[in-house]
């Protein structure tokens, strides 16, 4: 068995319990007054093994209860020390506050039915009420010290739950950070993807056919698109740099893209489409009435824009349609359309990034999408790429942005 190395603490209040038992002994001052066969010295025997006891208050209370004890025992047939009974009763608190919690539980209820009992039998044995006196000095001794441990224990234990919930909640506020973090980093991934890659995805495609086609008016026509979207996504690009350097005193939020801003997307489109074949149409079926949440648009335009996207990088010659329908009370629907098979001439690469983002846009409005090959109208290509988006319009929670 290994001893438990003593507090530092335990070591002061036995030492310091010690020499003053040993000066009040040295005094002649004893709790018997000197009635005791035993030799004066004795009383120091008690004394020093219950101070001993005292070093192993805290890893050991149990056993120094037990054992000082045995020691207030043997203090009753010496002259006595008052140190003995001041020390037992450091020894009864220190079993409840740092015992077992079935210690912490029994010690009390014990310490009160022993008052209780060396009352009545003192008083029954000796026939007089000083018998009572004794019980109620009995349990000064071991009541007293037991209920003080019961209330320092539940304060620490208060304390330490709360000091716990306290980390608890810290922890809770750290991964909702973290978790806020990640998602706005996200967000605006997906806003940077969207709003830079149309016009890069242009700017590749024409730079292809003007490095490979050996015509001067091409060419020229190739590079003036090339500026035209250079200068659009870096005009993007100052904005959600804005977006993120800006503060909510000092700036107002920058308006975010709603659906009116198609027709100019539309136009925009057509203009990098021309060269490879592209023509693109915008059908709106809306029925007239309040304007979407800002969400709904926002999500509407991101997936028009990529579908866009996504056709001039790999629509084959032919129509590329944008059609939107909603009516009041019901949900927004979004449809690209475009002509599915192999085109002559430059294509951009694609990284997938576009058809995730996408999807996590009409996920988030708890809404459904599907791209991919389908058959085409009549009269039209035989195989289309559609894209199809249906973001739903909470009832009575239209509003203006």
């Amino acid at each position: 068995m290994t001893i438990p190395r003593p507090h530092r603490d335990d070591v002061l209040i036995g030492a310091g319990t010690f020499l003053g038992g040993l000066l009040l002994w040295s005094l002649g001052l004893n709790l018997h007054g000197g009635h005791s066969e035993l030799p004066h010295w004795a009383a120091l025997v008690p004394l020093a093994v219950i101070c001993a006891q005292e070093l192993f208050r805290r890893s050991l209370p149990l056993t120094t209860l037990a054992v000082g004890t045995l020691a207030l025992t043997a203090d009753l047939f010496t002259v006595g020390s008052l140190f003995t009974v001041l020390a037992f009763t450091d020894v009864v608190y220190a079993a409840v506050v740092y015992g077992s919690p079935a210690t912490a539980r029994r010690v009390p209820v014990t310490a009160a039915l022993l008052t209780v009992a060396s009352a009545i039998g003192l008083m029954v044995l000796l026939q007089d009420p000083e018998g009572l006196f004794l019980g109620v000095l009995f349990g000064v001794l071991t009541l007293t010290p037991s209920i003080t441990g019961v209330v320092i224990r539940n304060h620490r234990e208060a304390a330490g739950a709360a000091r716990l919930r306290a980390e608890q909640t810290a922890l809770l506020a750290e991964m909702d950070r973290v978790q806020a973090v990640a998602a706005e980093r996200a967000r605006m991934a997906r806003e940077l993807h969207d709003m830079v890659a149309n016009h890069l995805s242009a700017i590749a495609i024409h730079s292809t056919a003007a490095l490979s086609l050996d015509d001067p008016g091409t060419t020229r026509q190739a590079l003036g698109v090339i500026r035209e979207n250079s200068v659009a996504g870096l005009a993007e690009m100052r904005r959600l740099i804005g977006l993120l350097r800006q503060s909510d005193d000092d700036d107002e939020p920058a308006a975010a893209p709603t659906l009116a801003g198609l027709e100019a997307l539309v136009r925009q489109a057509c203009v990098n489409g021309a060269g490879s074949g592209l023509d693109f149409a915008l059908d709106d079926r809306r029925e007239d009435g309040p304007a979407l949440p800002a969400p709904v648009e926002l999500a509407a335009y991101r997936i028009v824009q990529e579908s866009l996207t996504n056709a001039l990088k790999h629509a084959a010659p032919g129509e590329v349609r944008v059609q939107l329908t909603h009516a009041a009370g019901r949900a927004l629907t979004v449809t690209v359309s475009s002509p599915f098979g192999s085109r002559p001439g430059p294509r951009a690469p694609g990284s997938g990034a576009g058809l995730v983002g996408m999807r996590e846009r009409v996920a988030l409005l708890g809404g459904e999408i599907t791209a991919g090959p389908a058959a085409g109208p009549p009269g039209g290509p035989g195989r289309i790429w559609c894209v199809r988006a249906v973001l739903p319009v909470p009832d009575g929670k239209e509003h203006s942005a």
